[in-house]
This record gives structure tokens, sequence and C-alpha cells, in this order.
């Protein structure tokens, strides 16, 4: 469950990523959300590059025999801060459940993935 998980999680990140550095404002468009001016795409670019680094790493860890138990609990950490930013957006009526409904998911099941992966004891023998 860990490879297939980690493959997903990487494959999500860098096409964010993708979206949120070369069409950063129509992204905005397509999801829903209103759409910021234009000088704002500046800085969701450089939050883009990050989510296609991360995309990378979690594409590395992936690929190690034992993954960083630190970095995939890094990426846990971001999952709940994520589902916790859409819960507060959703609560206060800022956003909408139609745009929140795919990224809020994603989110939670991402971090039941990643804890499962992290809290419950592997058996040996058994494949990451």
């Amino acid at each position: 469950m860990q490879k297939p998980l980690l493959w997903i999680i990487a494959a999500s990140q860098i096409v964010l990523g993708a979206l949120t550095l070369f069409l950063p404002l129509s992204f905005f468009g397509w999801m829903g959300l209103t759409v910021p001016p234009a000088d704002t795409g500046y800085m969701i670019g450089l939050l883009g590059a990050r989510f296609v680094a991360y995309g990378i790493g979690m594409a590395m860890l992936a690929r190690q025999a034992e993954p960083s138990r630190f970095w995939m609990g890094n990426m846990l950490l971001i999952q709940l801060i994520d589902f916790a930013v859409g819960a507060s957006y959703l609560s206060r009526g800022i956003v909408d459940l139609s745009v929140l409904a795919f990224p809020m998911t994603n989110a939670a099941l991402f971090s039941a993935g990643l804890a499962f992966v992290l809290l419950v004891p592997r058996r040996a023998g058994l494949p990451a």
C-alpha cells in the first residue's frame, strides 16, 4: 500500500504544481474560485514550484526500499492542514462545498493512507 500511495500523492502534487505554475489564473477559474488579479499569479506560481518539488520528492520516496518516515510525516502534516483550511473556509461560507469536495476528499484520503502507513506496524515479509 505504501508505494502506490506515494506514487499517487507524487502525481497529484506534480499536476497541481504544473497547473499553479503554468496556468495559475485559469486554474483558479476552473476550480470555481474567484480569479485573482494577474499579479497574484506570481505568488501562485512560486507555490506551484513547491508542489512540483514535493511531487518529485514523493516519487523519489516511492522508489526507495525504506521511504523516509520524516518526509511521509511531513506530507501527512501538509494534508491535515489542507483539510483543516478547507473545513474552515467551508464552515464560514467563503468557499462552496462543490469547490472543496475534491481537494478535501484527496486530503482526507491521503491523510488516512499516510497515517495508516506511519502508525500501523508492517508485518515482516510483507511488501512496502
